[in-house]
């Protein structure tokens, strides 16, 4: 006897199951993907603008914040670099898996960017730039990830576990502040 109901005991979608063996020049993403797919790799792409901005804010400030006392200061920038890269680095390969193209495009950088580049050369004012952008990163990424819901579950991991960094880095740069 045929079976009628092309879902599995389980709950599981048999058709879905097998269309996903199809199209596979879309890679990870299948027919069943229910977010708005331009819409995120747009998002993501702002992102990445922020992370890059972010990047190179904290160099900036590892290569001219000097003076013996602010040691601990230049290594916690160097850090923080160091993890915005990674943020960055994961935004694009999130991007390429939604079929989407990577913009690093410097030309358009700031424009893209949720937060602010700074070239204070007060150690007080680069922290307070640090910690202001750290916030608007954490409120960018919230916002981020009300809007994907539940409708992409791999991004919407993405984007909590770099808002998790995001506010250690922000905890970290009010630590500092004097």
């Amino acid at each position: 006897m045929a079976e009628s109901n092309p879902t599995h005991p389980a709950g599981i979608d048999r058709d879905a199951i097998r269309a996903a063996a199809r199209n596979l020049e879309d890679g990870p993403v299948t027919e069943g993907y229910k977010g708005d797919r331009e819409a995120v790799v747009k998002m993501l792409n702002d992102a990445l603008a922020t992370e890059l901005v972010c990047v190179m804010r904290y160099k900036r400030h590892y290569y001219t914040v000097s003076g013996l006392q602010n040691g601990p200061i230049k290594a916690e920038f160097l850090e923080h670099a160091n993890q915005e890269q990674e943020h960055a680095d994961s935004l694009a390969e999130r991007i390429v898996q939604l079929n989407g193209q990577p913009d690093f495009n410097p030309a358009t950088l700031l424009a893209r960017s949720h937060a602010e580049y700074d070239a204070s050369e007060d150690v007080q004012a680069m922290i307070r730039a640090n910690l202001i952008a750290e916030r608007v990163a954490i409120e960018s990424y919230r916002q981020m990830i009300e809007q994907i819901g539940d409708t992409d579950p791999t991004t919407r991991h993405l984007l909590i576990s770099i808002m998790a960094v995001e506010e250690e880095h922000a905890d970290d740069m009010r630590d500092l502040l004097e």
